[in-house]
């Protein structure tokens, strides 16, 4: 879980610095999605098992907002502005890419570590 906590707080961080970047008529919506994963992040240090379904879901709905968002694509092959090229492409790809492998491996974890206890 440490993991997909330090994860969560990587995304928060990212968007923070690149909500000021974008859109002004999608603040509202970029500030909602920042408490999202604020509250995932508190829901995990608090070692809650069931913020791993919530982290995937909402990783991939922001991975495939990204892709479709025709100026998202742009911004990205572009790289103009370059600012918003690379916070888009750290916090909407990779870091969202590293969520969704941290809180399947810490859900593997988990499931493993509760098979054991059954067993023993």
């Amino acid at each position: 879980m440490k993991l997909v906590t330090a994860v969560l707080i990587a995304i928060s961080a990212v968007g923070m610095v690149g909500l000021p970047l974008g859109d002004p008529k999608f603040l509202p919506v970029g500030i909602a999605l920042e408490a999202g994963f604020i509250a995932l992040a508190v829901l995990s240090v608090k070692r809650v098992k069931s913020v791993v379904i919530p982290n995937v879901a909402i990783a991939c709905i922001v991975i495939t907002g990204n892709t479709l968002s025709p100026t998202h694509i742009d911004i990205m092959l572009t790289l103009t502005p370059i600012y918003n090229a690379i916070i888009l492409l750290i916090g909407g790809y990779m870091l969202q890419g590293l969520l969704i492998i941290a809180s399947i491996k810490s859900y593997r974890n988990v499931k493993y570590r509760m098979k054991d206890k059954l067993t023993t």
